[in-house]
Order: C-alpha cells, then sequence, then structure tokens
C-alpha cells in the first residue's frame, strides 16, 4: 500500500528522486521491477539503488539493472527453496511451522491447551451435522446464543465447514495441507496429493473422537453426491439437483412468485442457481416454467401425464439447451433433445378469468382503471359506426382547460362538449347539478349520431336530445387595434407594389434594343 502511494506521489509530481537499499527491495521480480522503473523514468523520476551504485537515468543503468535484478530473483528463489526444505525438515520431526490460530485451542508455550468454554461449541457443530442439520442451520443457533468466532466476530457457516473438516480437533497435526506454487506471488495451493503430507498422532488432547470426525467426513460425500436432496430442511422434487445450466455448470433452483389476488395460487419456474443470486449479466441462462418442464418430460417418458416416480427412475441429468430445447440423458446412457414452449399465459388465461376479467372491466365502477378515467367514458356510443367515443383536452389561453368527444373512428360524427353532455344529462335525469354516481346508476349509455343525442336508461326507456354545435367565439379587438392592423395591411401593400414597379422596370430595361458602333 505504501508502495503504491509513493507510486502516485510521483504521478502527482511530488517526488523527483527515489532512494532504496537494493534491487531486491524494491520489487519482487524483473519484469515488474524494470516496468515501474520505466514508468518512473517516463515521468521524470529517478530510482537510485545504494547497494548496486545504479541510477535509473543512466545511460547503462536499465542494462545493470536487468542483470542484477535477475541474480536478486534467483537469489529470492533459492532463499525461498532452502526455507522449505527446513519446513519439510521439521514436518518430519512432528514440529509445526510457527503457531497457528485455531478455535477450541490456545498455545501455552509449545502446546495446544483445550479451551472449554469453545470446545462445546466445536462438538455442538459435530452433533448438529451428524444429527443432519445444515452448517447454515448451526450458523443461525450460534448467532441466537451470541457465539462469536476466534477474532470476535460473527461466527458463519464457511467457519463452521471449516471446523467440520479440520483434523486437529482430533488430537493429531497434519502437515502441509496447503504450498507455494510460485515464489513470487507467493499463490499457494490445497495439496492434493501433489506433495507428501505429515501426520503427526496424540500431539495434544483431543475435543472431537476420531470415530465421530470420519463419520461426519462419510457424511460430507454422502450429501456431495446427493446435492439439495441430502438436505432435510430443503422443499425438494424430483427435478433438485438433475437440472444443470450448460453456461456455468451450476444446478437449476425452484422459484416460486405467489399472485397478488389470489395468495394461495404460486407460479413456479426453475432458474440458473447463479442467475437468481447474481443476476443475468452472470449468466443468461433461460428460466423455464415447471408446468412447460413437466409437459416436456411426460412427452419425452411417452405418459399421458408427468409422473414424479418414472422422471426419477429414467432421467438421470437435464440440460437446459438455449432458450427453447431440453437436453435429457436417461441412465441407459442414452441423450435425446426436446423442444419446449412456454405455455403459462395460456394455463393462466382459462375461460373462468376469461369471464371474470371481462366482467371486471365491462363496468366502470370496478374497473381497475377507473381512476385514470372521465365521467363519460366507456358511456357514449357513436351511432354512425358503434365505436366508443374518446375524450379529447384543450387547454386555452387564458388557461381553462375543454373537454370534447369524438368518435374513435374516422367516420365523420360529430363531436359534443362535456359541458353541453352534462348539461343534457341533467336535463334528462332531472337533476339539479351533474352527478356521476346518480348518471351511472339511471344510465346504460348514451349514442351520439349526428346531431341526435340518444339517452339509453337501465329502466329500458329512450330519452332524445338534439345537440347544437356552439358557435366558435372570436376574439374582440379594441378600435385602436383594428386601426392599427389596417395601417399594417396598406403598408405591407404599398410595399409589394413597389417591389413590382422595380421589378418590371428592371425587366423593360433589359428588353431594350442595344445599338451599337458608328452609323
Amino acid at each position: 500500500d505504501e508502495f503504491k502511494r509513493m507510486l502516485a506521489d510521483c504521478e502527482a509530481g511530488k517526488i523527483d528522486i527515489i532512494l532504496t537499499k537494493s534491487i531486491s527491495r524494491f520489487a519482487r521480480n524483473t519484469v515488474d521491477l524494470l516496468e515501474t522503473v520505466r514508468h518512473l523514468k517516463d515521468l521524470g523520476v529517478e530510482v537510485r539503488f545504494e547497494k548496486e551504485n545504479i541510477r535509473s537515468m543512466d545511460g547503462d543503468g536499465e542494462l545493470m539493472l536487468t542483470i542484477l535484478a535477475s541474480f536478486a530473483q534467483e537469489e529470492s528463489r533459492s532463499i525461498s527453496d532452502n526455507v522449505k526444505w527446513g519446513t519439510r525438515k521439521r514436518f518430519e520431526k512432528g514440529i509445526p511451522n510457527g503457531r497457528f490460530q485455531i478455535y477450541g485451542y490456545r498455545w501455552e508455550g509449545d502446546h495446544l491447551v483445550i479451551q472449554e468454554d469453545e470446545a462445546k461449541i466445536v462438538r455442538l457443530i459435530y452433533d448438529n451435522y451428524l444429527n443432519g442439520l445444515s452448517a447454515e442451520t448451526t450458523e443461525k443457533q450460534l448467532a441466537k446464543m451470541g457465539v462469536k468466532s476466534y477474532k470476535a466476530q460473527h461466527f458463519g457457516n464457511s467457519s463452521i465447514r471449516q471446523i467440520l473438516g479440520n483434523i486437529t480437533y482430533t488430537g493429531n497435526l497434519l502437515f502441509q495441507k496447503e504450498y507455494v506454487i510460485d515464489t513470487i506471488s507467493k499463490r499457494s495451493k490445497i495439496n492434493r496429493g501433489e506433495l507428501p503430507q505429515y501426520f503427526v498422532e496424540n500431539t495434544h488432547e483431543a475435543i472431537i473422537p476420531m470415530e465421530v470426525y470420519q463419520a461426519v467426513q462419510e457424511e460430507k460425500v454422502r450429501r456431495r453426491e446427493l446435492g439439495a436432496l441430502a438436505n432435510w430442511s430443503i422443499n425438494t422434487s424430483c427435478f433438485t439437483s438433475r437440472i444443470k445450466c450448460p453456461l456455468c455448470g451450476k444446478n437449476y433452483r425452484r422459484s416460486g412468485k405467489r399472485q397478488r389476488k389470489n395468495p394461495d395460487e404460486v407460479y413456479y419456474i426453475w432458474i440458473c442457481r447463479t442467475k437468481s443470486e447474481k443476476g443475468a449479466k452472470s449468466c443468461p441462462a433461460k428460466a423455464i416454467p415447471e408446468k412447460a418442464l413437466k409437459n416436456a418430460c411426460a412427452e419425452v417418458l411417452g405418459t399421458a401425464e408427468f409422473d414424479d416416480a418414472v422422471f426419477s427412475a429414467q432421467i438421470e441429468q437435464l440440460y437446459v439447451v438455449g432458450d427453447d430445447t431440453l437436453e435429457f440423458h436417461f441412465y441407459d446412457g442414452s441423450v435425446l433433445e426436446k423442444k419446449w414452449k412456454s405455455t403459462a399465459k395460456k394455463d393462466w388465461w382459462t375461460e373462468e378469468r376469461r369471464a371474470a376479467w371481462g366482467e371486471l372491466h365491462k363496468h366502470k365502477a370496478t374497473n381497475p382503471n377507473r381512476r385514470r378515467f372521465y365521467e363519460f367514458t366507456g358511456l357514449i356510443k357513436c351511432g354512425q359506426c358503434g365505436e366508443s367515443f374518446r375524450c379529447q383536452s384543450m387547454t386555452r389561453k387564458d388557461g381553462t382547460r375543454i373537454r370534447s368527444w369524438h368518435c374513435g373512428r374516422t367516420c365523420g360524427n360529430t363531436n359534443i362538449r362535456d359541458e353541453i353532455l352534462k348539461s343534457m344529462v341533467c336535463d334528462v335525469l332531472g337533476l339539479d347539478a351533474f352527478s356521476e354516481e346518480s348518471m351511472d346508476a339511471a344510465l346504460e349509455k348514451i349514442t351520439v349520431n349526428g346531431t341526435a343525442v340518444r339517452f339509453h336508461l337501465r329502466d329500458g326507456s329512450v330519452a332524445e336530445r338534439e345537440y347544437t354545435q356552439p358557435k366558435r367565439k372570436g376574439t374582440k379587438h379594441t378600435e385602436e387595434f383594428k386601426e392599427h392592423m389596417r395601417q399594417l395591411m396598406k403598408a405591407k401593400w404599398k410595399e409589394g407594389k413597389m417591389h413590382g414597379t422595380k421589378k418590371s422596370d428592371n425587366h423593360s430595361s433589359h428588353d431594350q434594343p442595344v445599338h451599337g458602333g458608328a452609323d
């Protein structure tokens, strides 16, 4: 971090010269050294190496750096190999490489001593796992108990899994579980047989018997093979751990969405775990509705309806390939592809729902969109084509808004003002003031045909009124304004007259014959 801060100060122009003890203290390898020195050189910053007496700005500075840095890198590798050799020799003698930290124990001199309060938690973790509980369930239990980790932090499920796999709790030590694969980058790797491991017995008092530890390891293998089916707390189905994503390799998981209007009804889909947790950018694999999945499986298995038992007995794995293809892998080794198509909309849009939707939207009082409606929305019908009238609003210069109703098609029927319709409704129903509730209760519909407006009442009677289109009211102007406009028109007329005269004069001059030379 301090080295990066120094480079940032160089880029900001705060440093001119860097003094360093030696090449080995400046960079880990030759490539990093040369790249950094060249970058600083471009910035005008000189690096001086005291031990090697090299300046980066000198002509032969980079050549000397390359040679000496290679020597320093090899020296670092040689030292690392010597350290590894010494560490392995200590492992062979049963001596650990330093004092490691482990929950449940503390170091007293060169020996690990049990911390009984923490040891109880370790035993609880092992007992829970053998009793079928997951690491996540134990994590929640420890959180309720107020138990903290070795560093007084939240006891996460990853820490619980590490405890379940640490053989140190049996009173034995296993050395060289990991090893460094690159001396320069210091990257380490879990030792899976690439290098020898050293098992030292009875080095300290055990918290967990070896038999219990081995039983836990066998249970871990069993659960790994079964996947989610091994966890009884998870609501599983025959598809659990069988549907694979071909893009990221993760299993598909079941996801349900409850209907807001009917909470008891759940719409299930199967979706890639990566996509579900991290979004479509991490994995674009397509989700598949459970109904479509079952229909495709029934067709492939040759059953009239989907059967869980038949599917579990024959299908080993299922891949969702592309946007519309399922790849079935049978236990007998055969593979079959099947196209699928979502029928979610068709399955949901039943005759009962269609009728209920129509009835709901049929009446303005029950229509979900009624807040956006005007008083006459859906009530006025065209007497020529039968289309519903639509509302058109406009704002006058004085800021007042007016609404008029016109046919939704271009049949040429007349428009009618909103306020005139309201006055007609009051006249027909005998109301002192317009009331939308009274109108909706009494009127079935209104038809407009030219100037004839017919009001169809719910009792079966019809009332007719004549509609006269109001004359447009022009803006009244003062006499001064009218005189001003007359003078403007005269001035424009005179200007046009003068311009036309000049044009005709120019044309007449061009039309005259030109006489040249002497007679």
